[in-house]
């Protein structure tokens, strides 16, 4: 495992997406507790997505349009919905005290989002034998460069929340600050949204 792999994923993880929207609204709309499950959330879905490309899914994603096209637009209606409902106030910027459940809800929510997202096996599957070494395992290289993948994402966006963490109390406590973010997030999941249903395999 190289330096320019590490840097180059960190770079990755750290571009603003589908996970890190998703992150910095459900700890500013939670806390630090829903964002770490928000991360969890997230971070399993980069656990499937790994495992999906090293299965050859992303082969059939790639080859098969129909497939492709159904998960793509099941991606869209549902990040279209989650930006209805941030507008509305009862998304991911709801700060309504939990309720029983809350926790597995963020943590399918974050899967779900990111699951339906058909370009992530297929981006696996173009960029981790960039870094493998010629001689080598090349399985066993690849799973190591898959786990350092997920580890790092977990690991960025732990840092997120972190960081929406401690600007919480400030937001919280302006109403005028709460609206513009509400409607800030809900056009941020409703561009990505447009910009998957723009994707092709």
């Amino acid at each position: 495992m190289t330096l320019a792999f590490l840097v180059t994923t960190f770079l990755v993880c750290l571009a603003p997406g589908i996970g890190v929207v998703y992150t910095l609204s459900m700890t500013l709309g939670g806390g630090w507790r829903a964002g770490a499950f928000a991360v969890i959330g997230c971070t399993l879905a980069t656990v499937v997505h790994l495992a999906a490309a090293m299965a050859g899914l992303a082969a059939v994603l790639h080859t098969s349009a129909l497939l492709f096209q159904a998960i793509k637009w099941a991606g869209v209606a549902y990040l279209l919905w989650m930006a209805w409902g941030t507008l509305r106030g009862k998304g991911t910027l709801d700060v309504r005290a939990e309720t029983p459940g809350a926790a597995l809800r963020i943590v399918w929510r974050g899967v779900t989002l990111n699951i339906l997202n058909p370009k992530i096996p297929i981006f696996f599957v173009a960029f981790l034998p960039q870094f493998i070494t010629p001689g080598a395992d090349g399985t066993a290289q690849l799973v190591s460069l898959g786990l350092a993948f997920v580890a790092m994402t977990f690991t960025v966006f732990a840092l997120y929340a972190l960081l929406a963490g401690t600007m919480r109390a400030r937001v919280l406590s302006s109403e005028r600050a709460m609206a513009w973010l509400r409607r800030a997030f809900a056009a941020s999941f409703a561009a990505l949204g447009l910009r998957l249903a723009f994707e092709r395999a």
